[in-house]
């Protein structure tokens, strides 16, 4: 028989990993997994734990014969893993209220993945990556490392530049988001609109043409002025400025209505 593939999440106490295990199990016949181990630190036991039994119900009620293992040790269940994804926070909640307030009390906008909150947040959190990268040398070297932890663009790049890792994925919704959203918006299918993205990240803008080349980024900004519903719930809803959009030809992030 065949060995399935193993899937290791470092970061499993996080409330992401309910909507991680629904894509798998979404999209087991493409990715036939035979275990997952979330992995956390001792100060997330209890969230892993909690989320844990969530991960193990929801492939209990599926069809798949998948085994998910929750550990505090991440060397043990990295051995032999087909693929690591990352989705942690280093320093918890306490660490993010000071990459909001510290530039605050400076003058400057708080943002976990922008500015100098980011910084802050990169500083943290590229140097666990980089030791994760070199457990993953030894123990599993053919694994691919998928990143989801912020600011994802930063830490990928020095994931590849200083760990000397190159089979990595760094990932980030919130573009995926304008891809998804905005044929929905202007009526047309997928695949009509083509979007040319600049930045990473939450540091991002884009145009947008439709099939026939003209550029529908105007129209777009318009709608996004009237009506925010497409916005992830965890961006506060400040408006952006029509005029502001219309000089710039751009679509910006959400993120960079705080700064605008």
């Amino acid at each position: 028989m065949e060995k399935g593939i193993k899937i290791v999440t470092i970061g499993g106490g996080s409330s992401y990993t309910p909507e991680l295990m629904e894509g798998f199990i979404k999209r087991y016949e493409s990715l036939p997994l035979s275990e997952i181990w979330l992995v956390d630190i001792p100060e997330g036991k209890e969230k892993l734990e909690t989320v844990g039994k969530m991960a193990q119900r929801m492939w209990g009620a599926s069809p798949y014969d998948v085994t998910v293992h929750l550990s505090l040790d991440r060397r043990e269940a990295l051995k032999d893993a087909d693929f690591v994804t990352t989705q942690f926070r280093v320093g918890l909640l306490d660490a993010r209220i000071k990459d909001e307030r510290i530039p605050l009390s400076h003058g400057f906008l708080g943002q976990e993945t922008n500015g100098p909150g980011g910084i802050f947040k990169a500083l943290r959190t590229i140097p666990v990556l980089l030791d994760i990268v070199e457990d993953m040398k030894e123990l599993c070297p053919n694994a691919w490392l998928i990143n989801f932890t912020n600011p994802s663009g930063m830490v990928t790049d020095a994931i590849v530049r200083y760990g000397k890792w190159e089979k990595v994925l760094g990932l980030c919704n919130v573009p995926v988001n304008s891809l998804i959203n905005e044929p929905e918006m202007l009526n047309v299918g997928d695949g009509e609109l083509t979007h040319h993205f600049a930045g990473l990240n939450h540091f991002h803008w884009h145009r947008v043409k439709d099939a026939n080349g003209h550029d529908v980024t105007d129209q777009l900004n318009k709608q996004l002025v009237e009506d925010a519903s497409s916005l992830p719930s965890n961006i506060f809803d400040v408006p952006f400025f029509e005029e502001q959009l219309q000089q710039m030809q751009l679509i910006p992030c959400g993120y960079h209505r705080y700064y605008y």
